[in-house]
């Protein structure tokens, strides 16, 4: 693998205060729409196994189609966009996603349901790869941190409130309501992009060489030893925080007894640790290095599952000792998010789509791949979770060492 080099790229001009806080609000939703489409509907799963005539193992596969559209879409429309632009795949990801929304709130089967979740994936998909495109064309140096911070947050936060506003919708509706709600947000998000959103990439920054050479530049990443480091950094934190919210509820529900709000506070409150540790991010990046920054918040994270490993085999099972080892982990993978995000998207920055879609694509694979696991080994203790988000977290410490060497300062704004 090639050593890392310098960011030398021309810094873009960057928008107006007034203008980037419109773009921001947009790619922020565009953002949320594929963690929010994932989990909606999830409380909803009995009615629509019945109303389906469908098992519950068919019902959890429409959730595998559309995290499997995610991993696809990603990969397939970053790379394409460094040659194509950004603008124009937004408009048709957008269009695609409510479209899709439409065909999944009127699906008479799960077979077609299964599908349309697929194809609703890699529309949605392209919100959230070209929305890291975007910044990383239109803003540099410190400034670009701070944003991909935003995006963090709202990335970690937007998976643990879907469920709660799926919950909400279908109190007063059934679960066909939840498509419904998603493709008015598609269609907004259509709005906001017509709007708020410019071609950030223009004709002559663009891939020149057809759109074989963007995926070229793809396979050119893939053999920078530290890009793939900091790709594998945040996609086994990712798997972390996936195993989290898929073998939480049954930890605290029924290992200790907690009720549905209690759960939901606990939820939140491991929320507002993410939150901060994206606040802190901000406020910190401009004054430290990045590296550091990831560093701290891998050991965060790893400290925080070895501790809810330990307390388990020694203490045995503790609803005060499991919600502080989750609350320290998932901190730390707060700290995570936004520090690989925004050293990827430097070391990619000569193809910013095809960085954002292998750091986005991985994300979700490895989260997807970890996420049934905690079912697998049993939910009748909190041990598989605990030992999956060390293991997760733990393979993370060693590509940041092994692969990404924080001391090299590889990504560093210059």
């Amino acid at each position: 693998m090639v050593a890392a080099a310098p960011v030398t790229v021309p810094a873009p001009t960057p928008p107006s205060r007034t203008s980037a806080r419109g773009l921001m609000i947009v790619l922020g939703a565009l953002t949320a729409v594929a963690p929010l489409a994932t989990d909606m509907y999830v409380p909803g799963f009995p009615a629509l196994g019945r109303a389906l005539s469908a098992s519950s193992s068919a019902v959890q596969l429409t959730m595998t189609a559309f995290l499997a559209g995610l991993v696809v879409g990603q990969l397939i429309i970053g790379p394409i966009s460094d040659g194509l632009g950004r603008r124009g795949l937004l408009l048709w990801g957008t269009t695609g996603f409510a479209a899709f929304s439409v065909v999944c709130a009127l699906a008479p089967n799960i077979t077609v349901l299964t599908g349309a979740r697929f194809l609703q994936g890699v529309a949605g998909a392209g919100g959230m790869v070209l929305a890291r495109a975007v910044l990383t064309d239109r803003f540099h140096g410190v400034e670009l941190p701070r944003y991909f911070a935003l995006l963090s947050q709202i990335m970690g936060v937007a998976p643990i409130a879907a469920p709660i506003l799926g919950g909400a919708v279908l109190s007063v509706s059934t679960w066909r309501a939840v498509f419904v709600v998603l493709t008015v947000l598609g269609a907004l998000l259509l709005l906001g992009v017509l709007r708020k959103v410019p071609e950030s990439l223009p004709p002559e920054r663009r891939q020149r060489n057809g759109v074989g050479s963007t995926f070229r530049a793809m396979g050119g990443l893939l053999k920078h030893r530290a890009f793939v480091g900091y790709v594998l950094v945040l996609g086994f934190a990712a798997a972390a925080l996936f195993t989290y919210i898929a073998g939480s509820s049954f930890v605290f529900e029924d290992l200790h007894g907690v009720s549905a709000s209690r759960y939901s506070l606990i939820f939140a409150t491991n929320a507002v640790g993410m939150l901060i540790a994206g606040a802190c991010f901000s406020r910190l990046a401009p004054r430290l290095r990045l590296n550091t920054l990831l560093t701290a918040g891998v050991a965060v994270a790893a400290f925080g599952a070895l501790a809810q490993v330990v307390l388990r085999l020694v203490f045995g099972e503790t609803l005060a000792g499991t919600w502080i080892a989750l609350f320290i982990t998932v901190t730390g993978i707060g700290l995570v998010f936004p520090a690989t995000m925004s050293i990827g998207q430097a070391l990619g920055r000569h193809a910013p789509g095809a960085a954002s879609a292998l750091l986005g694509g991985l994300q979700f694979l490895l989260g997807a791949l970890a996420s049934p696991l905690v079912g697998l080994f049993g939910t009748g203790s909190s041990l598989p979770m605990a030992v999956i988000m060390l293991a997760a977290t733990a393979t993370a410490l060693l590509a940041l060492f092994t692969l990404a060497r924080p001391w090299e300062g590889s990504g560093e704004p210059r």
